[in-house]
């Protein structure tokens, strides 16, 4: 959604901002995403509702999103009242996190005569891929999961975030705003290896907040450069960025739909477990698999992993 179209599609009030949301969305789907993790530290799922904290114009902002049964997306803004353009700003975030921009029109035609996806995407209708909006915090979760489980991933990351990122508490709950490029420039290796980051996982860490500050990466530049492909060229060149963490970081933050993580390992057990397989496909046979997908490999992808929840 362009700011442009912001005011044929929201409602404003004081501390309250709402919209009609697409058929194809499911918050339930969305809060099944979210919980899957007891150590999420970057939002609080209660009640049907989420509650986290973001940064608008240099200002933590707590909301509250929650979906009516008009079906409706409604925020709420818990620790202040926003400025005109400090709710428009919050409602492209939210926007751009739920993914409701795709239309999954196509996808849904796509997968339907698909012999993989067809039974995934009438169990989880209205997922939508929940995404990571900065670039920043995109890259340094897909760079803490290499080569690690999940559940490993989700403790690094609340240490990092509990460690280095600004809080607000706010009765009695405690919210993190995830660890700006500027706080982690300044570290040490041994600042990340203590929290049981490797010392090359903490190298690029490190080395992409410089990259970030001086100006040399940037979302918006990743996204001026038109061809996908060219994007994730420019993030493999970078030092601890592959071909898995650049298709991730396109999925879930560039959000390019034919982004496709081939090596993923969730990918993997969820194709061997919907093709009953004895042994995880191989890469040929997974992109042979795949070929009724294009132009929605992450869409098949993220169906993919939540079958293995």
């Amino acid at each position: 959604m362009q700011q442009s179209g912001f005011n044929d599609k929201w409602r404003e009030q004081e501390t309250e901002i709402s919209c009609s949301l697409p058929i194809e969305f499911s918050m339930q789907q969305t809060l099944f995403y979210l919980t899957r993790s007891i150590n999420e530290c970057l939002h609080r799922v209660q009640d049907g509702r989420v509650y986290k904290l973001i940064l608008i114009d240099n200002e933590p902002i707590l909301i509250e999103v929650a979906v009516s049964e008009d079906h409706r997306l409604n925020i709420k803004f818990i620790n202040c009242k926003p400025s005109h353009q400090t709710r428009v700003q919050t409602a492209l975030y939210v926007w751009d996190w739920f993914d409701l921009e795709t239309d999954l029109t196509q996808f849904y035609q796509l997968a339907e005569a698909d012999p993989i996806l067809h039974k995934l995407v009438k169990s989880h209708y209205g997922l939508r891929i929940t995404g990571i909006p900065d670039l920043f915090e995109a890259l340094c979760w897909a760079i803490m999961g290499q080569q690690i489980n999940l559940a490993f991933a989700y403790s690094l990351k609340k240490r990092f975030v509990e460690s280095f990122g600004a809080g607000l508490e706010w009765e009695g709950n405690q919210y993190w705003l995830f660890p700006t490029t500027a706080q982690i420039a300044s570290l040490a290796v041994e600042d990340l290896t203590k929290l049981q980051l490797t010392g090359k996982k903490a190298e690029y860490i490190i080395d992409l907040a410089k990259l970030i500050e001086r100006g040399e990466l940037s979302k918006q530049q990743l996204l001026a450069m038109g061809d996908f492909k060219e994007a994730e060229k420019a993030m493999v060149s970078i030092r601890g960025i592959g071909p898995w963490t650049a298709n991730y970081v396109m999925m879930r933050c560039l959000r390019d739909k034919a982004a496709f993580p081939l090596e993923d390992v969730g990918l993997h057990n969820a194709l061997k477990k919907q093709l009953q397989l004895e042994q995880k496909p191989t890469l040929a046979e997974i992109r042979k698999h795949a070929m009724g997908w294009a132009q929605w490999e992450a869409y098949a992808t993220f169906y993919l992993w939540k079958s293995l929840d």
